[in-house]
């Protein structure tokens, strides 16, 4: 008796539908929706390396996405670009592979930490000592950018406006000491490639530490370099 072709088959057929089907459900997995908890997780552990050696006690909190992604097995995360380290920012997540896409993320750096505080009112063009200022502990990142940190390194500065009792001391609020002060004899130092001179002159204008100040020297030539402490301007060649 001839054996029937589609029975001797069967099994065979059956075995490879079900083979395919496992194979199709793998697939269907793989290119399911990314995890959004997996996108968080990544982001903050971005945020962390960022904020390595900041001052104060660090916490991070990242908002996961809301909307479904496509699964992704090599997750890079960045900062856009000018955008502040701590307070509320926006970290990005791109997928480089297997499929290509770009989520923002928001996001929340504190950083609890000692700030600068005026101790009484002051007026403007006030030259700060150690009395005028104080250090409160805060959030750094709810506060501006240039938040003044060391209390004792604005010692000398000058006030640039009025200030209020118990104001966060800011840096564009204040002006640098004078380091050079119009019509003064300044000593010059001339420097280049493998020499160092000294010599005199007279400032032309007043001027901070760092700041750019011309000087007119005994020969009556006028040149420009950067103000130091002491009546000192560094003219590099």
């Amino acid at each position: 008796m001839t054996a029937d072709p589609s029975r001797a088959r069967g099994p065979v057929h059956a075995g490879w539908l079900a083979a395919l089907c496992l194979c199709l459900a793998g697939a269907a997995h793989a290119a399911g929706p990314q995890d959004p908890a997996a996108l968080q997780a990544h982001a903050e552990r971005f945020l962390k390396t960022q904020t390595v050696g900041l001052p104060g006690k660090v916490t991070i909190q990242v908002t996961p996405p809301r909307s479904a992604l496509p699964a992704c097995s090599a997750l890079d995360a960045f900062q856009p670009a000018g955008s502040r380290g701590i307070g509320k920012l926006t970290v990005g997540v791109r997928c480089l592979a297997p499929s290509q896409w770009t989520v923002y993320l928001p996001a929340q750096v504190r950083v609890m930490g000692p700030y600068v505080v005026t101790r009484q009112a002051l007026p403007a063009n006030h030259v700060l000592t150690a009395a005028d200022l104080a250090l409160r502990e805060g959030d750094l990142g709810s506060l501006p950018a240039d938040i003044v940190a060391d209390a004792d390194a604005m010692v000398g500065y000058r006030t640039v406006s009025g200030l209020a009792a118990g104001a966060p001391l800011r840096g564009a609020t204040l002006r640098a000491p004078l380091a050079v002060k119009q019509g003064q004899v300044t000593r010059l130092v001339l420097t280049g490639p493998g020499f160092s001179v000294q010599s005199h002159g007279q400032a032309l204008a007043n001027a901070g530490r760092g700041d750019q100040v011309r000087v007119k020297t005994r020969s009556g030539q006028v040149v420009s370099g950067v103000a130091h402490d002491g009546q000192q301007v560094v003219v590099a060649f």
